[in-house]
């Protein structure tokens, strides 16, 4: 059973990132594009209405509630790009004090602008969150 309301789409994740507004923004939206596609070796999916994953995982809570989700993904927001670590930051402080401006929640990571932050410090976190979901996950 399967109540997440994240579910992946079939909407064209280029032409939706073509509409993406501000300039800034999409043109930020597709070097995360590239970027997880080569990290995680998997193309990219809509997953709900405004978010981007590669490849996915099976949850199952305690609960007995389950579901799919994207691995690892994005969200260009009209604030910021929401880039989605789910393993979270735990014992990520040294890499997060060398990325550049950014702010974190549980599982996202809040950027502004790319030019903001380090990309080979974002390309290593994406890269140890994949490999920590494939780990658990797979």
């Amino acid at each position: 059973m399967n109540d997440n309301k994240t579910r992946p789409q079939g909407t064209d994740v280029v032409a939706w990132l073509e509409a993406v507004e501000p300039p800034q923004r999409r043109d930020d939206a597709f070097v995360l594009l590239e970027m997880m596609q080569r990290l995680s070796g998997h193309p990219p999916r809509m997953w709900g209405s405004s978010m981007i994953g590669f490849d996915q995982y099976h949850y199952k809570y305690p609960s007995g509630r389950e579901g799919d989700m994207l691995l690892v993904g994005f969200s260009p927001r009209k604030a910021n790009l929401a880039v989605y670590i789910l393993p979270g930051f735990e014992g990520q402080q040294d890499l997060l004090a060398r990325l550049g401006k950014h702010k974190t929640g549980k599982s996202c990571l809040y950027i502004n602008r790319l030019a903001d932050v380090d990309m080979a410090v974002l390309a290593d976190i994406v890269s140890r969150s994949i490999r920590h979901m494939r780990e658990v996950h797979h």
